[in-house]
């Protein structure tokens, strides 16, 4: 069981540094920047999702009386927005690359610092600690986008011939965390399928895609990218967090059920929305 422990650490950091070095040898920073000038738009994401999705989080752990760690798990999904699959998930539905990449990143590098400062209020009763929290997004997340930024800029090159590897390995470690966390809590994965932890997953799944939706402006293409980007949440940092500042593991098995669900589900809606022109 420790060794299940170890490699499934090994194997969180493999998928969230990839998944970090991937998105940024895919961009440019005028890529990041262009499609954030429509300023109404932005302030509706953040609202949608830096308010409206923690609140909803809130709401369903409370109206399905989820267990505490279970409730946990699902506010952090609630409170870490930025998916790097976002872009994925745009094209495919047929939106907004461009709007999808600068939400993405923009989401992610406020989502660095919101988790910090909003955790200790929306969880009184939970002791966190906002310092190890803020660094460690720092470390495993904005450093290394920020580093295969520049490499991006100097060696565009090189960084195109360097992201498909990263991008299968991102690919390949999330598939092998997920079976890790699995095997290693086997009983506490098993417990959430007696509990109102799916169903909680799938209505907070559909709320953000609503809200979105709501809130994507007048443009399909635009709506299309927010309601897909506040549906699905920021795996990474939630992990992240979840492993690193709370010792029940039900927690980070919420966080992963909930991140199996979303693709489960939004990945055939984009392609419904595609199909629906």
């Amino acid at each position: 069981m420790e060794l299940l422990q170890k490699a499934t650490s090994v194997a969180m950091l493999i998928f969230v540094l990839s998944s970090m070095l991937a998105m940024g040898l895919g961009l440019t920073v005028s890529q990041i920047i262009t499609p954030l000038r429509h300023a109404r738009l932005v302030v509706l994401s953040l609202l949608a999702n830096f308010v409206v999705m923690p609140l909803a989080a809130l709401a369903l752990a409370a109206l399905l009386q989820l267990d505490q760690p279970l409730g946990v798990g699902l506010l952090l999904l609630g409170t870490a927005a930025g998916a790097p699959f976002l872009p994925k998930l745009a094209q495919i539905a047929q939106g907004n690359l461009a709007f999808a990449v600068g939400l993405m990143v923009l989401l992610m590098v406020v989502t660095v610092g919101y988790l910090p400062l909003v955790l200790p209020v929306l969880l009184p009763g939970v002791s966190v600690n906002p310092a190890k929290i803020a660094r460690s997004l720092f470390l495993l997340m904005l450093l290394p986008l920020a580093g295969a930024l520049a490499v991006k800029a100097r060696f565009a090159v090189a960084a195109a011939r360097t992201k498909p590897v990263l991008d299968r390995v991102s690919n390949l470690s999330l598939i092998l965390l997920v079976l890790l966390i699995t095997a290693a809590n086997i009983n506490n994965v098993l417990a959430v399928f007696g509990t109102h932890g799916i169903l909680a997953g799938l209505l907070f799944i559909a709320m953000g895609f609503g809200i979105g939706w709501l809130l994507g402006g007048p443009g399909m293409d635009t709506r299309r990218v927010l309601a897909l980007g506040t549906a699905q949440r920021n795996i990474a940092a939630a992990l992240v967090v979840g492993s690193q500042s709370f010792r029940d593991p039900k927690v980070v098995v919420m966080v992963v059920v909930v991140a199996i669900v979303s693709l489960l589900v939004l990945m055939p809606l984009s392609r419904l929305l595609a199909k629906r022109g």
